[in-house]
């Protein structure tokens, strides 16, 4: 059926889940990918955009609603770019998830693979994140039932990007994504700002002082809030400070950052401690994990501890083990597998994360790990196996690009009885695994829930050598 020049299809049987948190639906030969929809659901489809082998389009009316499907409990459902699947019941996120592996394997990697184990899930739905950043902008999303009402609007905003849109913000006023004080700090600087009447930015012309809220909460009980601005206006920066830190004693490590650059990225820039520590810690079983501004760490801590735990057990470490850890981070892998084995190896290619990974050793007095930073594809030669010796087992949790094909290649040279495979991306986790198909053998697979309401999937593969 045509509607002006929109085409839209009736009553479409919405059949299965797919990539990036769509769905799939076909109408005769043609295929079409649909957001916001469930399995099961009857939709009417308005067709979006057309494509040489499938067709995008959006449900603008459900006829009948899959029993897959459940109330979205956040007011900014559908808005913002996250948590694109409140719509969907957990258990059927889980099953998609591991559908999600199974595919990633069959087809893209195309090797003989075991069971996929049933997805473990994230015991919290919400309020799972340890970390969020919110952007600030003078150009926020308006709804209609603003501009229709004809009332002066405020375009500024502070929250997240709406989706499929780089230049407009949500204006956030709830996220159940990370616990309080989130919230609160966001909410009580967004009217702070606006009363005082500093600026919020602008993307498009680069102008406005107030750029980014990054806020860190940690399971001890710890805070971490980082301001970013866009301009080296010492008043209002301390205006800012102040009233994060007279308001807020909550926070431990109160810190801002000037960034004038076209991006938002601050790992290059200094980061200025105003009050308490540079740092904030997380604890993993009775291990300390020390934060810094600049460090990465797993975004759901709880769940992380579940997906080291699964990787650790895969692994059956031995105390006479070398274990090396690629792409280590903060050494918390390391950090956890260091006293059930003779000595790990911890390479990464970020400085800074290196750093980090030799202080949370030393607070937690572990001295059997190496910490090497620099390129994996030139430090895994033959001198470095002679001077720290062949690993027994490896542990690899590359990027979501994945792993390099020179460091494939040079895994299969180094020969490890297994390696374990995290990633947070099955389709470059699949495609490495089958260049290592010649020398190893898929032993189990375990996908891992750390996002709940979202397409993604973290996933363990055991590989043993052939």
């Amino acid at each position: 059926m045509e509607n002006g020049k929109k085409k839209i299809f009736k009553n479409v049987m919405i059949r299965d889940f797919a990539a990036e948190a769509k769905c799939v639906a076909r109408v005769n030969n043609l295929v079409i990918f649909v957001e916001n929809v469930a399995p099961g659901d009857f939709a009417d489809i308005e067709i979006t955009r057309k494509k040489k082998n499938f067709l995008e389009g959006r449900a603008i009316k459900i006829n009948q609603y899959s029993d897959k499907r459940e109330q979205p409990f956040c007011e900014h459902y559908g808005l913002c770019g996250g948590c694109k699947w409140q719509h969907i019941k957990y258990e059927h996120q889980l099953e998609f998830k591991r559908k999600n592996v199974m595919d990633a394997f069959q087809h893209l990697g195309k090797i003989e693979i075991p069971e996929v184990s049933p997805t473990i899930g994230s015991e919290k739905n919400i309020h799972y994140r340890n970390k969020l950043e919110f952007t600030f902008s003078n150009k926020r999303w308006i709804s209609w039932q603003e501009l229709e009402s004809r009332l002066p609007v405020d375009r500024n905003g502070l929250g997240f990007h709406k989706a499929r849109e780089f230049n407009k913000i949500v204006d956030i006023r709830n996220c159940y994504l990370q616990p309080e004080p989130s919230n609160t700090i966001r909410n009580s600087l967004r009217e702070f700002a606006m009363e005082n009447r500093i600026s919020f930015y602008d993307i498009m012309e680069h102008k406005g002082f107030l750029r980014n809220l990054v806020v860190r909460t940690a399971n001890t009980g710890e805070v971490m809030v980082i301001l970013q601005v866009n301009e080296r206006d010492q008043k209002l920066i301390t205006l800012l400070m102040n009233f994060l830190h007279d308001n807020f004693p909550i926070i431990n490590s109160l810190n801002y950052v000037v960034n004038s650059k076209l991006n938002e990225t601050f790992l290059d820039q200094d980061i200025i401690t105003f009050a308490g520590t540079p740092y904030i810690n997380e604890k993993i079983e009775d291990l300390t994990f020390r934060i810094s501004p600049k460090s990465f760490f797993q975004t759901n801590t709880e769940q992380a501890y579940v997906l080291f735990n699964v990787a650790r057990e895969m692994a059956e470490v031995k105390e006479t083990d070398v274990v090396y850890d690629l792409y280590t981070g903060t050494g918390t892998i390391a950090n956890l597998i260091a006293r059930k084995v003779n000595k790990v190896i911890g390479i990464e290619l970020v400085e800074q994360a290196i750093e980090d990974a030799r202080i949370n050793s030393a607070i937690n007095n572990i001295n059997n790990i190496r910490y090497f930073a620099g390129d994996m594809v030139k430090i895994l030669n033959k001198d470095f196996f002679e001077k720290n010796g062949r690993p027994d087992v490896i542990f690899t949790d590359p990027p979501r690009a994945g792993m390099h094909e020179r460091v494939v290649e040079a895994l299969k040279r180094i020969g490890a009885s297994k390696i374990v495979y995290i990633s947070c991306n099955p389709a470059t986790q699949a495609r490495d695994i089958a260049l290592l198909n010649e020398s190893y053998q898929v032993a189990k697979i375990q996908p891992v829930d750390m996002f709940p309401h979202t397409h993604h999937i973290e996933n363990v593969v055991l590989l043993q050598k052939k």
